[in-house]
């Protein structure tokens, strides 16, 4: 799940900046909030990475991804680029739950 998660929420510290870079220009939002904002985001994208396996993440996780959908209010393509990353997200935690459940029986087996 760590590899899936992982992989996932860099992509969005990406999409985050770039966002963040759009909004400049388009938005009458201030530069200082704009960035501190996205810069929190990036951040917690990047340490939420090195913390996806501790519980309460996952739960951390989908709660970005509902403040990247409602960045749409700010750039509307967030809105539909928050979509793609929450589904993107869903599937990194559910086929990241069921790989690491296939390994735990596979090590289980070899063991026995």
């Amino acid at each position: 799940m760590r590899t899936l998660c992982s992989s996932t929420l860099i992509g969005e510290a990406f999409v985050v900046l770039f966002a963040a870079l759009v909004a400049m220009r388009l938005s009458d939002v201030s530069a200082g909030a704009l960035w501190t904002v996205s810069g929190v985001a990036m951040a917690l994208c990047v340490l939420l990475c090195g913390m996806i396996t501790r519980p309460g993440a996952v739960a951390v996780g989908w709660a970005l991804q509902i403040a990247l959908i409602a960045s749409g209010f700010i750039v509307p393509t967030m809105f539909a680029l928050g979509a793609v990353f929450a589904g993107l997200w869903w599937c990194s935690v559910h086929y990241g739950r069921r790989i690491d459940e296939i390994k735990a029986a596979r090590t289980a087996a070899a063991t026995a």
